[in-house]
């Protein structure tokens, strides 16, 4: 999947063979995400960046956090704003993150840094920098190269990569394997990847699902502390 091909503006208008449902749209927050609050792990103000419909910034902020959501497709903040009035949500480009510098004490990448090209993680990173205080949190899930063949992922990322290029300006505390759970089941999965491709999935057998029947997909759960 070439992600210069993906209009994720058109996508949030619905105005693509996906429809309305995609993949990482789930209603609610992430459970990977929930998982990390009910550890302590967000603290003071709260950068969701690429936060789409904005469902895990909502959930951030339900436990008493200062969040901003912020995203580069006007659409997705649009509706986010509907879906949760009382956060704070802005059209931004992640790669510049201008008017946002030394703002925030944790930041939340819940799959965004795949989306981007070699290029674009290194300014994205740059500008998660100055967006950042001294001594913040970075928390980043991105797909690995455990995902198989037939999954419609922009990019794989590798582990090293995410070593050099978080590690230039970041301590690294957790670097892991994990599950990123979908809002589709197998089938459904299987029939977005012929509309997407226009091609019949290779076997998906392998991927796991959660007990609601949604596929679970792997992906890195990175940790890092800014120097």
């Amino acid at each position: 999947m070439d992600v210069q091909d993906v209009d994720f503006e058109e996508l949030y208008q619905g105005a693509t063979p996906m429809g309305r449902k995609m993949p990482w749209d789930l209603g609610a927050p992430q459970p990977a995400v929930v998982a990390l609050a009910d550890a302590g792990e967000f603290t003071g103000d709260v950068l969701d960046i690429g936060c789409g419909l904005g469902d895990n910034s909502a959930f951030l902020a339900s436990r008493g956090l200062r969040v901003t959501g912020l995203d580069g497709a006007p659409s997705a903040i649009e509706q986010a704003r509907t879906r949760a009035p009382g956060v704070t949500f802005a059209v931004a480009d992640a790669t510049k993150l201008e008017g946002y510098e030394d703002r925030f004490d944790t930041v939340l990448d819940s799959a965004l840094y795949h989306c981007l090209s070699e290029d674009e993680r290194r300014q994205y990173l740059a500008a998660l920098t100055r967006a950042a205080r001294p001594g913040a949190t970075l928390h980043l899930f991105a797909f690995s190269p455990e995902i198989p063949d037939g999954f419609p992922a922009p990019y794989l990322i590798t582990e090293a990569n995410l070593r050099e290029t978080v590690g230039k300006d970041w301590t690294i505390e957790r670097l892991e394997p994990t599950r990123y759970t979908t809002s589709m089941t197998p089938e459904e999965l299987r029939q977005s990847v012929r509309m997407i491709l226009d091609q019949d999935p290779a076997d998906l057998s392998r991927l796991e699902t959660d007990t609601d029947g949604r596929v679970l997909v792997p992906v890195w759960q990175l940790k890092a502390v800014r120097r």
